[in-house]
Formats: C-alpha cells, structure tokens, sequence
C-alpha cells in the first residue's frame, strides 16, 4: 500500500484531530470563526469539540473533521539513518582505536534559548528514556555550556577544547529564532576556522527540519526522538576513521 488516508474511527475515514488559538473572544462568535477555519483547512464536515478561553482576547480549540486528501509514500522524503547504531562499548572501542584520544564534544543552547532539556538529555550521564548521556561514555570529553551562550562564546570554547564536534539544541522558534541562530554558528566557524580544523555541527530541536542540514550550514539534524546512542553512533560514523 502506498496511498494513505488518515484513520480516526475506522481505515481509511480520514478522520484528523487538529487544535488552535484566535485572538476572539471566548463565545459563540469565536466557535463559528473556528469552524469556518477548519472549513477552510479542508474539514469537512467539522466538528468543534473543545472550545476554552485563554488569556484576554483569546480562545483555544480543538476541531475534528473528516480530510479528502491522501498521502503517497513513495514521495515521502525524510533522513534516513545512515550509519550502524552502535553499543556503549562499541562507540568507545571505535574511538580509542580510531582517534587514540578522546572525542571532544562542547554543547549548547544558544542566543536566548533557555530550554536546556534537549542538550542536557543527549550529554548528562542520566540521559533519556533509559539511556545514558555522552558524558557516561568514558571515551568522549564533554563539556556543557548551558544556556543562553552566544555564538562567539561557543566558538571561543570549541576552539579551547579543541572540540571534534559541537552540538546546539534550540527550542525556542518564534519568528525562525532557530533558523536565524544556526546559520550564524555556522558562518561564525566558518570564518574562525579553516575547513580541515572545524568541528562538525550538529544541531537538535522538535521544529527543525532534518533535510535543511546544507541550507543551515551544519552537518547533521537531530530532530524529535533522537536518543544520545544515536548521536554517539553519528560522532563515531564521521570522525573514528579521523587521524
């Protein structure tokens, strides 16, 4: 099968369940803008399940309708995983003996982002869903810069560290802060480094899309789900093999 429709009571219905905000007032009137939105969506019929005020001014909504639209898998693009997803002791073998030191790692969240979860799961040593951060990994030397680091002060620090690769995660995306904030380390390596001594960049984030890696100027994107063993497995795809 390779033409899909969206499954709600029964296959192939076509059932979606989608929410929003308006800036209306709670009330009959706000109901109806909601329903012609979703009418506009392609819902329909659609139906108005939840309707809540938030804030001054503003409601929330949760809609349900019936789409028409159907997706087709063969032209479905994403980033596959490239490289073998390795053990603990696999990634630390393959480091020790294909570097013959450790792997250096600086990470941050940069600009305003204050959202250090993401970065914190992939290097703290409690990691995530029941894996362990890199800092765990005895062959890799981390360093976590935290929050709200600038761009030139994560440059600053990779190049102390003599870091093999940096890794940004950011949360915060209004008006494309994220965007706006990768393409900035990029260009700011890019210009401290020469191509042969700069690290890889990786950034991570849940609205990043990962096929924008070249448009951004770094090397890989993580999106939502990544585990620190995949990221670990990645380090060692690229640079293992690295003198």
């Amino acid at each position: 099968m390779t033409a899909v429709t969206p499954y709600g009571d029964t296959a192939g219905d076509g059932m979606v369940q989608t929410s929003f905000t308006l800036p209306v007032p709670a009330g009959r009137r706000a109901d109806g803008a909601a329903l012609q939105l979703a009418a506009a969506m392609g819902l329909a019929p659609a139906m108005l399940v939840h309707s809540r005020p938030i804030g001054d001014g503003h409601t929330f909504f949760v809609v349900y309708g019936r789409v028409s639209h159907v997706v087709d898998l063969d032209t479905v693009a994403v980033v596959e995983r490239d490289f073998p997803l390795l053990s603990t002791t696999e990634i630390n073998t393959a480091v020790r003996r294909g570097l013959r030191r450790k792997l250096a790692i600086v990470g941050a969240c940069i600009g305003t982002d204050a959202h250090t979860v993401g970065i914190d799961a992939i290097l703290n040593v409690k990691g995530i869903a029941g894996e362990k951060g890199l800092e765990y990994y005895r062959e890799l030397a981390v360093t976590n810069l935290g929050a709200q680091v600038s761009v030139p002060d994560l440059v600053d620090a990779a190049v102390t560290a003599g870091a093999d690769a940096v890794l940004v995660s950011q949360v915060v995306t209004q008006r494309d802060a994220h965007l706006h904030n990768t393409r900035e380390m990029s260009a700011a390596f890019r210009e401290a480094l020469p191509a042969a001594r700069r690290p890889l960049l990786i950034v991570g984030g849940p609205r990043f899309d990962e096929g924008m890696a070249g448009d951004l100027g770094v090397d890989r994107i993580f999106g939502r789900g990544t585990t620190p063993r995949e990221v670990a497995s990645y380090l060692v795809h690229r640079l293992a093999g690295r003198s």
